[in-house]
């Protein structure tokens, strides 16, 4: 039962080369971000609501096929569903840049997001590590999604000057292509694959998830939060422009915005995880995206407004992101976590295909400012929706790997423990999903319960 010290080769081996392809991967979705929306102006066919869809398209065949990729990694393998998938990408990427009109370079954003392998990538992950030590893998791939994204909002701007969005899809394509030799070459191949609880979705479990009510509000968040990424970024590339700033030097705007609002994040994750104050750190975390859209609402054609609301926006962004996975985590059922952060991912792309259609339609029928008013109302609608969320315990989750013999007596004795808030047996392995309160069990409780067993 005893947790061994750390992560071994293999394990730090497969963190690293996943978290490759993750990078990789959402460097293609993201770099055309924060320059799409000018250079679509030059397209054959473009409205406003296309260009929405045209970034947001994705979202919607990566929510509709991520679960399913995921089951058919279970049963053909991890590595080929990996594998077509971002031969997926690479095709729509390719699609994309040869494009002159919208509707070519929607198709391509279309075929991209269908590649979507997150979910079987989650799973080979599941299946190269042990359960003490899966936890720090998915961090390890979490943070390299943000690494992307930051990384994309820098990169797009310099790389749109030198080579064009065209260009910029053409990179994707090799950066796909990267990703594959990495699966192929660089990450370890499991001698065997099984569903993991803890990191799949499991479809007998999907009813339940959607019948509790606190991750339905968590799933809300998530949606809502790309929703007003997508949609911000359909308006500001051009506000940014008729500010004055031009569009080759917006990195020198993004870059220290990004690094203000990490460093702004740090006390909020400080007293929401450390000091107990998730709910309300939440809660200011929230209404922060409504004062952002208000201050682009009031200040989109001034330089100063538009660079404080972008510190203001990506604060509370960051915080939100950093928190809303916890959150999930701890309302989650023992052995339902994986279903849970399914469902959490597919609203999360929902989210960004609905910012991009919701956010095209505002601007195409009452002009950019309309998109910013948009979100201010969106984000006050998720604050009413969070304000009646469940004070968040500090539950943690552990997966125990336990001998068959004497399962039912781990059982029993890890439910007569104080602290300890539900545990479940795998139908399929001798696994316990456990969940504790942090603040009345430990670790080392734990296992010294379990000392004879």
């Amino acid at each position: 039962m005893n947790e061994q010290a750390g992560m071994n080769r293999l394990e730090r081996r497969a963190g690293a080369s996943l978290a490759g392809i993750f990078v990789f991967r959402m460097l293609g979705l993201f770099l055309i971000l924060p320059v799409f929306a000018l250079y679509a102006e030059r397209l054959a066919g473009t409205t406003p609501l296309l260009v929405g869809i045209a970034i947001g398209a994705y979202g919607l065949t990566q929510a509709i096929l991520q679960i399913p990729f995921g089951m058919l990694s279970d049963r053909i393998g991890r590595k080929p569903v990996i594998v077509a998938g971002l031969l997926l990408f690479a095709l729509g990427s390719v699609i994309a840049a040869q494009s002159g009109t919208i509707w070519g370079v929607i198709l391509g954003r279309a075929i991209q997001g269908s590649g979507a392998v997150a979910a079987a990538i989650m799973a080979l992950a599941a299946d190269l590590t042990r359960e003490e030590h899966r936890t720090k893998v998915m961090a390890m791939i979490g943070m390299s999604i943000g690494m992307a994204f930051a990384l994309a909002l820098i990169l797009g701007p310099i790389l749109n000057d030198h080579i064009g969005v065209p260009g910029i899809f053409w990179v994707t394509a090799g950066l796909a292509l990267a990703g594959i030799l990495i699966i192929l070459f660089a990450v370890p191949t499991p001698p065997h694959s099984r569903l993991h609880r803890d990191a799949e979705a499991v479809p007998a479990l999907l009813a339940r998830v959607f019948r509790d009510t606190q991750l339905l509000r968590l799933d809300f968040g998530i949606f809502t939060l790309h929703m007003m990424l997508t949609s911000v970024f359909l308006a500001l590339p051009l506000s940014l422009r008729d500010a004055g700033l031009v569009e080759s030097r917006h990195w020198l705007l993004y870059l220290p915005v990004l690094i203000a609002s990490m460093l702004l994040m740090v006390p909020f994750v400080i007293a929401a995880e450390k000091h107990g104050r998730m709910k309300s750190v939440f809660l200011l975390a929230v209404a922060l995206l409504v004062v952002a859209s208000l201050i682009f609402w009031q200040g989109a054609h001034l330089l100063w407004a538009l660079t404080v609301g972008l510190v203001v926006f990506f604060t509370a962004f960051n915080v939100l992101e950093a928190t809303l996975p916890s959150l999930v985590s701890r309302f989650a059922p023992a052995d339902g976590k994986g279903s849970a952060m399914g469902v959490y991912s597919t609203s999360q792309f929902l989210g960004a295909f609905a910012g991009g259609a919701i956010g095209g339609w505002a601007h195409q029928h009452f002009g950019v400012m309309a998109v910013y008013l948009a979100t201010a109302v969106v984000a006050l609608l998720w604050l009413g929706v969070a304000a009646g969320m469940r004070k968040p315990r500090k539950l943690r989750n552990r997966v125990l790997k336990v001998s068959a013999s004497n399962e039912d007596v781990v059982l029993g004795v890890l439910r007569g423990l104080d602290g300890v808030v539900e545990v479940a047996k795998d139908p399929m392995e001798p696994l316990l999903y456990l969940k504790y309160d942090a603040d009345m069990i430990e670790d080392d409780g734990i296992e010294a319960a379990l000392s004879a067993y």
